[in-house]
């Protein structure tokens, strides 16, 4: 190497350290900061939380006084947790798999929670990274966190929520058969709605609604869009403040995709919004229903999609009790303006709320990873983008009653559809046989995500193959 390349190379790497230094040291001190608020409001554990490729919440805890190592160092944990199933059982994968190696577990201190359902206790959610201090490759978080800049250097910011639903028992009892969506209900349980309101309150998560939904004992709780990866920190922080809430009532929250085999089940709908310049471009053009050609494309992206993304946002063979017809389960590949049939709902808002207008993925359920929902979304809707892609002519009512489709009608033109959409996949193999053919994922997700979460989905196949639905449902629906 010439002498000057060397002397530039060596500039280079030590101008890198030392910006590594200034960072670790800013992290110090704020983690230190944050320390002492914790220990002046009685905390001392904070919960370390990530998502596995399974749809389970794994944590690693620690005590208040070791966050500033953890901040700074990491938490040690074995990469083979991408390939854990649902029952804690193992797979392996062509590039994770298998006891050796480490991963260092670095909470995100901005989104760090003092827990309110659980005295003493904060959570924050987690990066990892390699011992070596680079991002891991196969990081969720991370990936989603890729996939937001990509759109944002589009010049699209994304602003997402997910909607969490949930059956509450009693000593494996439905007590509360008031009707769906029924006052009855929250009559019957008003403390345990009240509490689960107020924690989530005290805990900064705004709530623009909670019901009882259509099961008996079901409700769902929305709240306010974030950006992708505060979305899917807020979907486990919701879901985790439930449970607590629940089991300081004496109830077991279940968010299972399926909890009785014929019922309707959780599910997990994704709310989404393109802007631009402050401008919902869901509302900005001359589009179907007033969308801008950059929003019918992206969504157009995320349709067409929508086989393949099954595996990440219905990922467990439970979703497939979950995704049948006259459910509202969003189970053909169609979409339509507030048709809660179509597996993608188109939201325009009141008139005077063009801030309103959002999209609403509703083929996904509770058993998925709220990252790799956003994350693969996007790279979805970045693909249709790219494509510029457009939208089919808009269903409307239920398709499993509309007949062959008349593929000359517009979009948006309001011409009845005369041709039935198709169905999307009925089980996980089939699901997992669209994701597999999918270059747009497998780009997106790299190769050792990709490769993981197809080697689970493949193994939780295997594992309940020939099972009974209700062996399915029972199995599951208390496992996330």
């Amino acid at each position: 190497m010439p002498a000057a390349s060397a002397s530039a190379s060596a500039s280079a790497h030590e101008h890198e350290a030392s910006r590594r230094q200034a960072a670790r040291q800013e992290t110090r001190q704020l983690a230190r900061q944050e320390a002492a608020r914790l220990t002046a409001e009685s905390v001392h554990g904070v919960a370390l939380t990530w998502v596995d490729n399974a749809g389970l919440t794994r944590v690693k805890a620690v005590p208040v006084g070791r966050l500033t190592h953890a901040a700074t160092r990491g938490v040690g944990m074995s990469p083979v947790f991408d390939v854990y199933l649902v029952d804690d059982s193992i797979t392996t994968s062509r590039h994770i798999g298998g006891p050796g190696g480490d991963l260092r577990l670095v909470p995100d201190l901005e989104r760090l929670t003092v827990l309110a359902g659980q005295p003493g206790w904060a959570w924050a959610p987690v990066d990892r990274y390699d011992q070596e201090g680079q991002p891991y490759a196969a990081c969720q978080r991370l990936f989603a966190r890729r996939m937001a800049r990509l759109a944002a250097e589009r010049g699209i910011e994304l602003r997402m929520g997910f909607e969490t639903e949930w059956i509450v028992q009693r000593e494996g009892a439905y007590p509360w058969a008031g009707p769906a969506y029924g006052m009855a209900r929250v009559v019957e349980l008003s403390d345990y709605v009240n509490e689960v309101l107020r924690t989530l309150g005290a805990q900064g998560v705004e709530v623009l609604q909670i019901h009882p939904e259509y099961a008996v004992g079901q409700f769902e709780v929305s709240v306010a869009p974030s950006d992708p990866v505060g979305a899917a920190d807020l979907a486990v922080l919701v879901r985790e403040t439930v449970r607590a809430v629940s089991l300081r009532h004496g109830l077991t929250a279940l968010f299972g995709p399926a909890v009785e085999a014929a019922g309707v089940g959780n599910g997990g709908h994704l709310h989404l919004s393109l802007w631009r310049d402050g401008q919902n471009l869901c509302r900005a053009g001359d589009g179907p229903f007033g969308m801008s050609a950059d929003s019918e494309a992206f969504l157009a992206g995320v349709l067409d999609a929508l086989p393949a993304l099954l595996a990440v946002g219905a990922p467990s063979p439970a979703s497939y009790l979950r995704l049948e017809p006259s459910r509202w389960a969003g189970a053909f590949q169609c979409w339509g303006l507030e048709n809660r049939e179509a597996a993608l709902r188109f939201i325009t808002g009141a008139p005077d709320d063009p801030d309103g207008a959002n999209a609403e993925v509703k083929c996904f359920d509770a058993a998925a990873n709220p990252y790799l929902v956003t994350g693969a979304v996007i790279a979805a809707g970045l693909a249709g983008l790219e494509a510029g892609a457009g939208l089919p002519a808009p269903v409307r009512g239920d398709p499993a009653l509309t007949g062959p489709r008349d593929a000359g009608a517009e979009a948006g033109s309001g011409a009845p559809d005369v041709g039935g959409p198709p169905r999307l996949p009925r089980s996980l193999p089939e699901a997992l046989a669209h994701f597999e053919r999918s270059d747009v994922l497998r780009e997106a997700l790299g190769e050792a995500l990709f490769e993981a979460i197809a080697a689970v989905r493949r193994a939780e196949s295997e594992l309940f193959a020939g099972r009974a639905p209700q062996a399915i449902a029972d199995a599951t629906r208390g496992r996330y």
